[in-house]
């Protein structure tokens, strides 16, 4: 049985060596996970919302399970999935501005591009990348994402757990922080969303130690109420691959 993760050695580990963030330089960089990254930075300096990101970013990942990555500009496939998860959760926004967000986003510092050439050029790109997109992943640009099913197991655990579990500990706010960050990694494809949601719930009770009562790890588990063909092996893989993308440089 794998241990509980600890946290406080985590916390101590970062201390000890505190690095300085500086903005990431996609351009030396040719990877689907900076490609995750790049829709995340651009989504939010777009005020989208977190569910269309997320749409984008799994829009992004199927499209690359199909393609070869040194076939494609990442960076030009990133902008255009954000652009059809914009039209696909009515969250749009209009091209010029994911044009202008994603060329600054990839080169630093860069002013708005006026209407000329350079700005045509890429906006064709996106318009051509768009139905190449499309083709790939079979026009199915909708998704069931786990969000919905962690609100629900959330709200669910309400009644099991503490008083004070519930009302002082982020619990809500950390799982959904690591499904989030878990859409950098093609990985979130290939597991069921309702698994991911308990996965996600689950990584964060043990962030913050808490037991649900009456439960256990092996044969009482608590998400059997929600799901039951997650089995304990499945549940920690899925846990291990959220944690892996914490690793990635």
């Amino acid at each position: 049985m794998k241990g509980i993760i600890d946290v406080l050695q985590l916390q101590i580990e970062r201390e000890r060596v505190k690095p300085i963030v500086q903005p990431i330089d996609y351009t030396q960089h040719n990877s689907t996970f900076y490609g995750a990254r790049y829709i995340f930075e651009c989504g939010y300096k777009l005020n989208m919302q977190p569910l269309t990101i997320a749409t984008a970013a799994t829009i992004f990942h199927r499209f690359f399970k199909k393609a070869e990555l040194s076939s494609y500009d990442v960076y030009l496939i990133a902008a255009t999935s954000l652009y059809i998860a914009g039209k696909t959760k009515d969250d749009a926004v209009k091209i010029r501005d994911v044009i202008n967000v994603a060329n600054n986003t990839l080169h630093r510092g860069s002013p708005p591009l006026d209407l000329n050439d350079e700005y045509w050029s890429m906006r064709d790109a996106i318009v051509q990348a768009e139905l190449l997109l499309m083709r790939m992943v079979r026009f199915e640009v909708t998704h069931v994402h786990p969000h919905k099913y962690l609100l629900h197991f959330y709200k669910s655990l309400q009644g099991w757990l503490s008083p004070s579990d519930w009302r002082e500990t982020p619990l809500i706010e950390a799982a959904y922080a690591f499904l989030q960050d878990f859409h950098h990694s093609s990985v979130v494809l290939y597991h069921k969303p309702q698994h991911i949601a308990v996965a996600c719930l689950n990584l964060a009770m043990q962030v913050y130690g808490i037991q649900v009562p009456c439960t256990d790890e092996t044969e009482r588990t608590w998400y059997s109420v929600f799901v039951n063909d997650l089995l304990n092996e499945t549940l920690w893989e899925i846990m291990e691959s959220i944690m892996d993308v914490y690793s990635k440089k």
